[in-house]
């Protein structure tokens, strides 16, 4: 079937605008602010946004599974992976085994990795009021909102973060 014939064949098609589909616009506008918020700590600390997203959910809970990290995150396994080994290296975390579960490893933030995190979340903080100064308090509570019914619509559905569960196995 060419595309003109898909087109024919389905009329909702024509009117699809790719700049106005939801989905499409939350990617391109997450992606833009992880770049704008990436800057600050991918230069003064040499970090990525997976390692980043890592030591920030382990500065927040202390200390999980990197599946659990794959679930807060919503990143794929192997940029966890990837992340957590980095990490690893530049001596940011630890990884000891689950005393209640041997095959599972848990992730925690070194000293130096809590340093890493309670110098970063100011910067941050700064990147997202500057962001957000563009929108009225009536504005920011609606997005707030906004957001909230659509991520517990997504969760009622069974969407979870990653579509994981936090005790599955992992191997990052």
């Amino acid at each position: 079937m060419t595309n003109d014939a898909a087109l024919t064949a389905h009329p909702l098609l024509l009117s699809f605008e790719l700049g106005k589909y939801l989905p499409f616009r939350l990617t391109v506008l997450s992606n833009r602010l992880t770049r704008r918020v990436a800057r600050f700590y991918g230069q003064q600390f040499k970090l990525s946004a997976p390692e980043w997203r890592t030591i920030a959910v382990l500065g927040q809970q202390s200390s999980m599974s990197a599946n659990a990290v794959i679930v807060h995150t919503t990143m794929d396994k192997v940029r966890v992976s990837r992340a957590v080994a980095k990490l690893l290296k530049a001596g940011f975390i630890t990884r000891d085994s689950d005393s209640d579960d041997r095959r599972r490893a848990i992730l925690a933030l070194t000293p130096a990795g809590n340093e890493i995190y309670r110098q970063i979340v100011p910067l941050v903080q700064e990147v997202e009021a500057e962001i957000v100064a563009e929108l009225s308090g009536d504005e920011r509570s609606v997005l707030n909102n906004a957001l909230a019914k659509i991520e517990a619509y997504l969760e009622h559905l069974g969407e979870t973060a990653a579509g994981l569960e936090e005790d599955e196995d992992d191997e990052a």
